[in-house]
C-alpha cells in the first residue's frame, strides 16, 4: 500500500513538473490588442456593434460545413464497402455523389460561388 502511495505521489509530481514547464514555454510574449480581445474574426468590438454581416462570407461557411459533413460521411464507406455487394456499394456511392454535384451546379448557377462581386 505504501509503495502505491508514493509511486502515485511520484507520477503526480511528474504530471505536474511536465504542466508546468508547458505553461511557461508556451506563454506567447507578444500582446496585441487585437489578440487580447474576445474576437478575432476581424471586426473590431470597441468600435460599432451593430455592423452588417457579410451574406456572402455566410453562405461560403455554409457551404463548407455541408461539404464538411459529407467528407464525414463518406469516410464509413469504406466498412461499408466490405459488407456489401460491389453493386449496391457502386449505385449508393454513384447517387451519393450525384446529389453532391448537382448542389454544386446549383451553387454555382446562383453565383454563390463567386468570391468577388
Amino acid at each position: 500500500m505504501l509503495l502505491l502511495t508514493l509511486f502515485s505521489f511520484i507520477v503526480m509530481f511528474i504530471i505536474m513538473l511536465i504542466m508546468t514547464i508547458n505553461n511557461t514555454i508556451s506563454k506567447k510574449t507578444f500582446k496585441d490588442r487585437e489578440k487580447l480581445s474576445p474576437f478575432e474574426c476581424g471586426f473590431d468590438p470597441k468600435s460599432s456593434t451593430r455592423i452588417t454581416f457579410s451574406l456572402h462570407f455566410f453562405l461560403i461557411a455554409i457551404i463548407f460545413l455541408i461539404f464538411d459533413i459529407e467528407i464525414a460521411l463518406i469516410l464509413p464507406m469504406i466498412y461499408v464497402m466490405k459488407t456489401s455487394s460491389l453493386l449496391s456499394f457502386s449505385m449508393f456511392f454513384m447517387y451519393f455523389i450525384f446529389i453532391l454535384l448537382i448542389g454544386v451546379y446549383h451553387e454555382w448557377n446562383q453565383g454563390m460561388l463567386t468570391w468577388t462581386s
